[in-house]
């Protein structure tokens, strides 16, 4: 199915994060909390690993799309100047981030990220552009996520330096979401498969923000120190609202019900996904062996 629709500034215009002029000698004085800390290195690798998500994408139908294609450009672009900014908090704080971390926590994700673009590539040309659908709603759901808990590590520690930046990120974020938002509505309206394979991704393949990436433990504990308080559940269930406001949709619990199965928040508990199954992300001593 194609989605007309003009081309907008959530498609063009778009720019690296500027940070450069940011005050880091103020860490010095006034350094951020240990766990502000963990919690920033740890969007730091959702950020980096934007492109890869892009990498899979490609191989799929999407690459079709001029618009989304497009967009994911500005998305990947973006969102690695996002993890340059977050980066250059960590290492006035004395943490070495460079590249040879990066390329050790790809080489830490072992065989199933090597052959992840062959199966989405197979799995997604069976499914046509109806995968295309998926990857907007999971971008939306995703984006909707990260801000919430940008959102939530400047209210944890409130740094004039850290709130700065975080304003500048989420503006970019806001047009981020905007595409993947409306191109998903347009899309799960436009096709009642797209509706069933979107409903089947969201349950039994999505998981937290970062859980592919990081270790179950890491995960589960800096959702919870982000998201595990009483007075943040209406947050999550506010972005569960928007999710499940989407075509098709209606009654999912998509983000409670993946914080809940790392025993975050009200909904702890629950059977682990598909992926969660097959322990698509790290393992701790993975993890600790590549000094991660």
């Amino acid at each position: 199915m194609a989605v007309a629709f003009d081309l907008d500034p959530n498609v063009h215009g778009f720019s690296r994060v500027a940070y450069d002029d940011l005050d880091h000698d103020a860490f010095a004085a006034r350094p951020l909390r240990v766990r502000t800390l963990r919690s920033l290195r740890y969007m730091f690798d959702v950020e980096r690993h934007t492109i890869c998500y892009l990498r899979d994408m490609l191989v799929t139908p999407t690459h079709k799309d001029a618009s989304a294609t497009a967009f994911l450009t500005r998305w990947a672009y973006e969102d690695f100047w996002h993890s340059e900014a977050v980066a250059s908090l960590l290492r006035a704080h004395g943490i070495a981030i460079d590249n040879e971390l990066v390329s050790r926590m790809r080489a830490s994700l072992g065989w199933r990220d090597d052959l992840s673009p062959v199966y989405r590539s197979v799995v997604g040309n069976i499914l046509g552009e109806d995968m295309t659908t998926v990857h907007m709603l999971w971008g939306a759901v995703n984006e909707w996520c990260a801000q919430l808990a940008y959102d939530r590590i400047g209210e944890l520690d409130a740094h004039p330096v850290l709130a700065t930046l975080l304003d500048r990120i989420r503006t970019q974020r806001v047009a981020h979401v905007s595409f993947y938002e409306r191109q998903a509505r347009e899309r799960l309206a436009g096709s009642a498969r797209a509706r069933k394979l979107a409903r089947f991704a969201l349950a039994h393949v999505w998981g937290p923000l970062g859980s592919s990436i990081h270790p179950r433990h890491e995960s589960a504990l800096v959702m919870g120190y982000l998201l595990g308080a009483s007075d943040v559940a209406p947050r999550v269930e506010s972005v569960d609202r928007r999710v499940a406001a989407l075509p098709g949709l209606a009654g999912l619990h998509v983000v409670g019900d993946g914080l809940g199965r790392y025993g975050v928040g009200p909904y702890a508990g629950g059977r682990p996904t598909l992926v969660e199954r097959l322990r698509v992300a790290p393992s701790a001593r993975r993890w600790r062996r590549a000094g991660l």
